[in-house]
């Protein structure tokens, strides 16, 4: 029985989010809340699983409520419930930054459909099902190692080519995984980057916004038929899939609104998947923690193709579906923690061109480290 605790300053919220999972017999709401302040206090007394967590409420909000909460609780999940607007889209990144697990977004007070409260509570059951269990586990949110590579299938290359294009794919975990990894990117990587993050619209363009301020990359939410430049991050707007293409000589995003894969919109394997028509053997994908398989599909394709897919480790995701997936298929060139993703990508797009890694090329600490002898 996963042990939940709801806290949101509307009691009419309070009542619909405990019934909504009150109805499964796998969880149970052990307490509720109006304010952080007594959220933090209930929290010692009851010993929850998860913690489901409104962004604004009086007195503390939930950005406040995640830090103080950090520190005596330091891996209990934590969902932020976020209203799906610029202001919730902009504070719920801030709680994942502060240390929130993940996010839903809440139905509005003028959403009556009972098709969009269903779709809500299925991915909220599906996030608490996921997140609560992992809490169970020993080491908390550390799931089970995966394989170690040595037991796996060699991937067969079809070629050399010089990589072209880094495509990227997260989902749960991914805001902050994203924040490292391309802190520790150089800008003058001669390749453009690809991202697809499991968000809703307003919420990537406050992520690409974000990532830009933090890495010192031009990170910009994808435009349909936009040209691609090498050295940008292009990130895929929410309720959009996101291909690449031809116009002429130019490599452009397309955008469009088929069907979900995987449930998901943007589709990582959509990504995966025209990458691996348009670059071939050039195309270098990186799969990152996550909850579910989207990736798998597309990482086969990448390989078949002649490129090449890398992974985040168990160990360091918050979840770790979406790699062990692409590991379980046997499609994983190399399983790293995240903290040495980056230099792994960028020493193979540098000797992929015939170029030395530079020192500069390490991550900070690293290359302090060989300054100074």
């Amino acid at each position: 029985m996963i042990r939940v605790v709801v806290v949101d300053d509307s009691v009419v919220v309070r009542r619909m989010l405990s019934d909504m999972l009150n109805g499964d017999s796998r969880i149970s709401v052990v307490a509720t809340a109006p304010n952080g302040a007594i959220a933090l206090q209930k929290l010692t007394q009851v010993n929850p699983d998860l913690v489901l967590l409104d962004v604004d409420m009086p007195d503390m909000d939930g950005i406040e409520t995640v830090q103080r909460l950090r520190e005596t609780f330091p891996r209990l999940p934590v969902i932020m419930c976020s209203s799906l607007t610029a202001r919730g889209a902009d504070a719920t990144l801030r709680a994942i930054a502060a240390g929130a697990t993940d996010y839903v977004t809440k139905p509005t007070a003028a959403v009556t459909q009972v098709d969009r409260l269903e779709s809500f509570k299925t991915q909220l059951l599906e996030k608490v099902l996921a997140l609560g269990h992992a809490s169970l586990l020993p080491g908390a949110l550390r799931p089970p190692r995966l394989p170690s590579m040595p037991t796996l299938a060699p991937v067969v290359r079809l070629g050399r080519e010089p990589i072209e294009a880094l495509c990227i794919g997260c989902s749960t975990g991914g805001p902050n995984a994203l924040t490292e990894l391309l802190r520790e990117i150089p800008a003058d990587l001669a390749v453009p980057i690809f991202i697809v993050q499991h968000m809703p619209p307003l919420f990537t363009k406050m992520l690409a916004e974000r990532l830009s301020a933090s890495s010192g990359l031009r990170v910009i939410e994808a435009e349909h038929g936009a040209s691609v430049e090498p050295g940008s991050v292009y990130v895929a707007p929410g309720d959009n899939h996101m291909m690449l293409g031809r116009d002429g000589v130019r490599v452009v995003t397309l955008l469009n609104r088929e069907p979900p894969e995987n449930s998901c919109r943007p589709a990582v394997d959509v990504l995966f998947r025209s990458a691996a028509r348009l670059y071939g053997g050039g195309a270098l994908a990186c799969v990152l923690t996550g909850m579910g398989q989207d990736g798998t599909r597309g990482a086969r394709d990448i390989v078949e193709a002649g490129g090449t897919v890398i992974v985040q480790s168990a160990e360091t995701c918050v979840v770790a579906s979406m790699p062990g997936s692409v590991v379980a298929a046997r499609l994983a060139d190399k399983v790293l923690p995240l903290n040495e993703l980056a230099l792994e990508i960028v020493t193979r797009v540098r000797k992929s061109f015939g170029e030395r890694p530079r020192l500069t090329d390490l991550p900070k600490r690293e290359a302090q480290n060989v300054r100074n002898g």
